[in-house]
């Protein structure tokens, strides 16, 4: 299993920090981790989600990460492709890549905010056709020759991006997968999955054995989950620290899904499956609550090993870990890198 990190940079209100001062703790605590030896790092692209994620541009934040990073691996997750059109994502993606000297890793949503759609004025049920033409223009747009394209929702004529990527045929594509049907689909298409933090580990697994059993590829699957964590020496000290923070944290996450859940439009008709869920959240998402339904790690570091050991059995190959999810202080988030790397990067490495 290798070892990512995960930002959606969060306000929350009990570290009264500035955006200034989220977004220069973040490049700090990546650039370390790049020091540490950690595989990698995703950064979600969310907008209008005041306090849960400020957020809207990654490709911006990643540009400024692959001038102060060198061996990480710099993850888009994800893009919302009903959002933008696919030419200026081609763009974008050929520009990163070549900046980080060809360590980017890309992927694909349809994001799943109804706040979202609406301002950008697109609907919602056409969400998977416009993800699946999208993905074939990205796919045509990784080839030495001009891009035809002639479908529903773009007609693009001849047209030649530049610049290219310098991975090829291309870099690694995943997508954010919620229903199984996702988890089919990507294993037909060859994408890697990007799971989690919307569901509880034991529909999340039942999925990722639905996708592997799908996979038909000379490559091997790939299934990233996101995780809410804390990685401390002292395993009382990392649930205490942790469980304000992640309390708001999935606090946040209900806020934002709750349109979704409460009124489901048409190709979200998965979440009603979450709904169920709602209850646990509302009645505090107590860290033990967290913890049993596998959204969270938190302790020293031999018991985020054991959980570690679980998921890699399970499927897993790449954990996102939301360091504190995003809601303690930078201090604590360094303490728990170096915790993490001096202690269970090792280990991770061994059985990798």
């Amino acid at each position: 299993m290798l070892l990512d990190l995960f930002y959606e940079l969060a306000m929350p209100p009990l570290l009264e920090r500035s955006e200034t001062r989220a977004y220069t703790d973040a490049l700090e605590e990546i650039a370390l981790a790049d020091r540490l030896g950690f595989h990698g790092v995703w950064l979600v692209e969310h907008h209008s989600t005041p306090g849960y994620s400020h957020l809207s541009k990654p490709d911006l934040v990643l540009a400024a990460l692959s001038q102060r990073t060198s061996r990480l691996r710099l993850g888009l997750g994800v893009i919302p492709l009903p959002y933008h059109h696919p030419l200026h994502v081609a763009e974008r993606i050929g520009t990163l890549d070549l900046l980080c000297g060809g360590r980017l890793e890309v992927g694909i949503g349809r994001g799943f905010s109804p706040r979202e759609y609406a301002a950008f004025g697109i609907d919602p049920a056409r969400s998977r056709e416009l993800v699946e033409e999208s993905l074939a223009v990205l796919r045509a747009a990784g080839a030495d020759a001009p891009v035809f394209h002639h479908g529903p929702g773009f007609h693009i004529e001849g047209m030649t991006v530049l610049p290219r990527p310098l991975q090829r045929p291309y870099p690694p594509l995943w997508t954010a997968a919620v229903s199984p049907e996702t988890f089919e689909w990507a294993a037909r298409e060859g994408l890697g999955v990007l799971a989690g933090p919307f569901k509880p580990w034991p529909m999340i697994a039942a999925d990722v054995r639905r996708y592997r059993d799908a996979w038909r590829h000379r490559e091997p699957p790939r299934v990233g989950m996101t995780v809410g964590m804390l990685c401390l020496e002292d395993g009382r000290r990392a649930r205490a620290m942790a469980g304000p923070a992640l309390r708001w944290s999935y606090g946040e996450l209900l806020r934002v899904t709750a349109p979704v859940l409460e009124r489901l439009v048409p190709g979200y008709e998965h979440f009603r499956e979450l709904g169920r869920f709602r209850r646990l959240f509302e009645l505090g998402a107590r860290l033990r609550v967290l913890e049993l339904a596998g959204l969270v790690i938190v302790g020293t570091p031999a018991h985020c090993r054991e959980r570690l050991e679980q998921l890699r059995e399970a499927g897993v190959t790449h954990l996102l870990c939301a360091i504190g999810a995003g809601a303690v202080p930078t201090e604590l988030v360094r303490e728990s890198l170096e915790c993490l790397a001096s202690d269970v990067l090792p280990r991770v490495r061994e059985a990798h």
